[in-house]
């Protein structure tokens, strides 16, 4: 008999990577967001980090500007690392049980400012200062939460990068929070609550959806796509706020 647990990791990984295909952003976003509902964050976080790495290293390498958005980013990316450390325990602590609640909001957050289509800017002279504290904050929330979109993602659409060098620096920032959880999942002892099945098929499936994704993002309206995807994490990130003071 098929396990169900198996069969539901699939279908998220699945889903979440044809999302990461067709619009960019949506791997850690989706699958914390949805595993969260039957499982607790940091095992969720556990299952998701390899099928995490190998779709952003894909992301982040898939291009001309991997040099360029480097040298521009460094702080931001050291500031994603200390963040992250300096929340360690905060997925298992006795804050734990706020996880869920704090990830919720971060899924609505996102959501709001993707739906509002807001173009933030940031003036390149204010990114010394900004780059790192963004960074750090990001690697608080992504320590909580596994997810590491809120700030990043707004931060990076508004430094005026050009498309290849976002594309780019997205797949940087997650590829850097993805190995920067990692350390925390690994001390915090998350490692040992999967088995090595679900990641394999956690993997297998995410690479099909990215193809998929990235196959039929040339034949879909990004902006109802868009549209859809902001409104289910807007209901996504309500319901599991709602939850964790139910």
């Amino acid at each position: 008999m098929p396990d169900p647990t198996l069969m539901l990791v699939g279908a998220v990984f699945a889903l979440a990577g044809f999302v990461k295909g067709a619009v960019g952003p949506g791997l850690p976003t989706i699958v914390m967001g949805m595993l969260a509902i039957v499982m607790t964050p940091v095992h969720a976080a556990a299952i998701l980090l390899l099928p995490s790495f190998v779709t952003n290293v894909w992301q982040m390498l898939a291009g001309p500007a991997f040099a360029v958005v480097v040298r521009r980013l460094w702080s931001m990316m050291a500031g994603v690392s200390i963040g992250t450390w300096a929340g360690l325990g905060l997925m298992t602590g006795a804050t734990a049980r706020f996880g869920t609640a704090l990830l919720g909001v971060a899924l609505a957050l996102y959501a709001v400012a993707g739906l509002a289509v807001l173009r933030l800017s940031v003036a390149k002279a204010w990114e010394p200062i900004l780059s790192p504290a963004v960074g750090a904050i990001t690697g608080v929330i992504s320590a909580a939460t596994g997810v590491f979109v809120i700030p990043a993602v707004p931060y990076l659409q508004a430094i005026g990068l050009e498309k290849e060098e976002l594309v780019q620096a997205l797949g940087l920032s997650f590829t850097v929070s993805t190995v920067a959880v990692a350390v925390n999942v690994g001390l915090e002892g998350g490692l040992r609550l999967f088995p090595i099945s679900e990641t394999l098929v956690a993997l297998a499936l995410a690479c099909v959806g990215m193809w998929i994704g990235q196959t039929l993002r040339l034949r879909m309206s990004p902006m109802t796509f868009r549209r859809w995807f902001f409104a289910g994490l807007l209901l996504l990130g309500g319901y599991l706020v709602a939850r964790s003071f139910a």
